[in-house]
């Protein structure tokens, strides 16, 4: 059984690394052309996005039966999401937010039905910090990576039974070896994973984090996820809080709940439960637990900055 694992593995490297490749070229004849449209954003002269649809189709096929219906479902709707882009709908939400949703609902849906009860919630909201980690070259790639490594260790660790008559640690390591032949284009910063792709990487640990340790499993690699995903990306979140938030001293916990609850569909529901209001958090406690991005209302009438009393003062030297 190893050796077919081993050789399925092999198979599963080159078909991402070299799908990966023959679809950026074809992306890059065809966007250069102007048939992709959102799939070909001029971003450094033009960048295929949605190659994630590689480790997508993959995934679906290679992925354990049952659990790879969770892969399909995602990987469907945040194609659409990357085609559909920012366009708006008719319900007051873009098309790509409302797809969004649509297949994050319908995976929870799914996974009940598989199921996994409650963890198929965790497994589909996965989906939110894989996305806000899709912000910067490689660092998706970087934090699928060392949590599968993880998962596979936790595996071991506390001796995480077969799944489908395979041994736990396929899954993880599956998407492991799918995410290295993907990555050295990504690292490169000449493509991207688009929705299709991060969407797909977050429900696949998800599903790897339940065969770990059930629900448990799901709930603490979910938070060690979204630190690591904060941490990854903790200069350039200053960076935006500054510019964007007028936040000027953010902290560890700020950066946390902004992969937990930023972008669209964060930005959405605090439209709907603050309306125009923007609460101010003064609580040091609270403060530090990030409850000052996690209040943020871009949507607010006046929202006031996010100044400190007294300003972080500069310094010179080194």
């Amino acid at each position: 059984m190893y050796s077919s694992i081993i050789f399925a593995l092999i198979f599963v490297f080159v078909l991402s690394l070299l799908g990966t490749a023959v679809l950026d070229i074809i992306f890059r004849f065809l966007g250069k052309r102007g048939y992709l449209g959102n799939l070909f954003p001029n971003v450094r002269g033009g960048i295929p996005r949605g190659i994630g649809i590689i480790p997508f189709l993959i995934l679906s096929f290679f992925f354990l039966p049952g659990y790879n219906s969770l892969i399909l479902i995602i990987g469907i709707f945040a194609f659409i999401d990357d085609m559909m882009g920012r366009k708006k709908s008719p319900f007051g939400m873009e098309w790509g937010q409302l797809s969004r949703g649509i297949g994050i609902i319908l995976v929870m849906v799914a996974g009940f039905i598989q199921g996994l009860g409650v963890s198929s919630i965790f497994i589909a909201l996965m989906v939110q910090p894989l996305n806000i980690s899709d912000m910067q070259p490689g660092s998706t790639c970087i934090v699928t990576m060392i949590m599968s490594v993880l998962t596979m260790i936790i595996m071991v660790l506390v001796g995480s039974g077969d799944a489908s008559e395979l041994p736990a640690f396929y899954t993880p390591l599956l998407l492991l070896i799918v995410c290295l032949g993907y990555c050295p284009l990504d690292f490169a910063g000449k493509i991207m994973l688009g929705e299709v792709g991060n969407h797909v990487f977050g429900v696949a640990l998800g599903v790897s984090f339940y065969i770990a340790g059930g629900l448990a499993g799901v709930i603490v690699l979910f938070i060690i996820t979204t630190a690591l995903i904060a941490f990854v990306r903790r200069n350039n979140l200053k960076v935006f809080f500054r510019q964007r938030l007028r936040l000027l001293d953010p902290t560890f916990g700020d950066y946390f709940m902004d992969v937990l609850t930023g972008g669209g569909l964060g930005d959405l529901l605090r439209k709907l439960i603050l309306k125009d209001t923007q609460p101010i958090v003064t609580n040091p406690l609270l403060i530090s637990l990030g409850f000052r991005r996690l209040l943020y209302n871009p949507h607010a009438l006046h929202p006031k900055a996010y100044v400190p009393n007294e300003p972080p003062k500069l310094k010179l030297g080194r």
